[in-house]
C-alpha cells in the first residue's frame, strides 16, 4: 500500500467555520478550501465535520500542498 496523503477540504456551509484539530485550529469562509495532512484526516474532529457535512473532501492534496501545511506551522 502506498504512502498516505492529505486531502483538500472545503467549507460547504453558508457561514464561516472554525475547525479545532488536535494539531492546529483553522478557520474557513463559506466555500473556502484548505489542505490537511494525512494525520489530520484521521482526527476525530475532522471526521465529525465530515459526518455532519459541514466540510467536504475536494481531492487528495498534492505533495506541494502537503508540504505547505508544515511550512505554515513553523
Amino acid at each position: 500500500m502506498g504512502e498516505r496523503r492529505g486531502m483538500v477540504i472545503k467549507n460547504v456551509t453558508e457561514s464561516p467555520l472554525t475547525v479545532r484539530l488536535t494539531s492546529r485550529t483553522f478557520s474557513l469562509e463559506s466555500q473556502e478550501e484548505t489542505p490537511v495532512t494525512a494525520e489530520e484526516v484521521r482526527d476525530r474532529t475532522l471526521r465529525d465535520h465530515l459526518q455532519r457535512r459541514t466540510i467536504a473532501v475536494v481531492r487528495p492534496a498534492t505533495e506541494e500542498e502537503a508540504a505547505s501545511i508544515g511550512a505554515a506551522e513553523e
